[in-house]
């Protein structure tokens, strides 16, 4: 079948081009409503390396995005089903690493093609059932909510059972959503989260605790952390991790830095710490997310509130007004109703 793709192919240069795809054996979706991540900015705006840039580029941005079922002669889905797209493709199976581990793996929007695109041509298993009645605007980032989920699900099986303060260091668009789902995952756990900005900390109405990094001395220790800071901020989150929470405790360090990161590697050795990093996100941790939304609809709720703004995408010119206002905003999801 022929399939128009919306590449990137050159910093703030989208252009359409048309190709065929098989589509035998293959679940045939409508991208509905996207998401844009600040991986696509560093695409859109040129910030990636010229090395890194002249290798992925051509390409189609954005990896969080949702879709209604066209066709699928797999039986998997019913035209009509609206469903979460997975833009981590594995290629091969390990029996101890996972899927989104894998350097084998393929991911949508870095290196490969993503999901600003007609039609979305997916194996069944890279797609996701979500409720019918989903509140689409939030569903379109469920791709970020996934990868909190992994985290979490990696530091419940690494962390140590004294879960009574967890620390969460970021008052971003990561920090919230982790925030949230610590709150709804370990109920009697106190969520203490750690910001810059104190009017982004009053939208955390979920949290126990909250503190701005610049006044913490009187602030009780954590037993374990997560760094969801990122950027420039990183050097400054894991400094004050290292030094405001308990001895053998766990940090799942999140935030992505185009840059090293120095670490106090003396005190990790004298508190006997942990940490561990976490990326992307595979199948069962999208399910998990899904089952998630099902056994606890307020998380959805909660989650409207990064709703930044809604823009519709009828030509081009729709998708670059889209990622200009989302180079604005203060916080929050750029959502893209996807209708080209």
């Amino acid at each position: 079948m022929l399939n128009t793709i919306y590449r990137l192919t050159a910093p703030r240069t989208i252009e359409p081009v048309v190709v065929s795809q098989d589509s035998t054996g293959k679940v045939i979706v409508r991208p509905t409503y996207l998401s844009i991540c600040n991986a696509d900015q560093r695409y859109y705006q040129g910030t990636r390396s010229k090395e890194v840039l002249d290798k992925k580029l051509p390409m189609a941005l954005i990896h969080e995005g949702i879709g209604r079922v066209v066709s699928d002669n797999t039986g998997a889905f019913q035209p009509g089903d609206i469903v979460v797209m997975l833009p981590n493709a594995p290629t091969e199976q390990d029996e101890f690493i996972a899927e989104n581990y894998l350097r084998s793996s393929r991911f949508c929007g870095s290196g490969f093609d993503g999901f600003m695109q007609e039609s979305m041509i997916l194996p069944p298993e890279r797609a996701v059932l979500l409720p019918q009645d989903v509140n689409c605007e939030v569903a379109a980032f469920t791709e970020l909510v996934s990868v909190a989920t992994h985290a979490i699900s990696r530091f419940d099986i690494i962390a140590h059972g004294r879960r009574e303060r967890i620390g969460v260091w970021g008052d971003g668009n990561m920090g919230y959503i982790v925030s949230l789902l610590l709150h709804t995952r370990y109920p009697d756990a106190k969520i203490v989260v750690f910001g810059r900005n104190e009017s982004k900390l009053h939208d955390f109405t979920f949290a126990d605790e909250t503190h701005l990094v610049d006044d913490v001395s009187g602030v009780e220790l954590v037993d374990h952390a997560f760094e969801c800071a990122g950027g420039e901020g990183s050097v400054a989150a894991i400094e004050q991790i290292i030094d405001r929470i308990n001895p053998e405790g766990t940090v799942s360090l999140l935030g992505v830095s185009e840059n090293n990161v120095p670490i106090n590697t003396r005190m990790v050795l004298e508190k006997g710490l942990r940490l561990f990093g976490s990326s992307r996100s595979g199948r069962e941790d999208f399910e998990a997310t899904v089952q998630l939304y099902h056994e606890h609809p307020e998380v959805l709720d909660y989650l409207a509130a990064l709703v930044c703004s809604v823009n519709e995408a009828r030509q081009i010119s729709d998708i670059t007004a889209a990622f200009e206002a989302d180079i604005r905003k203060p916080m929050g999801k750029t959502v893209i109703r996807w209708n080209m």
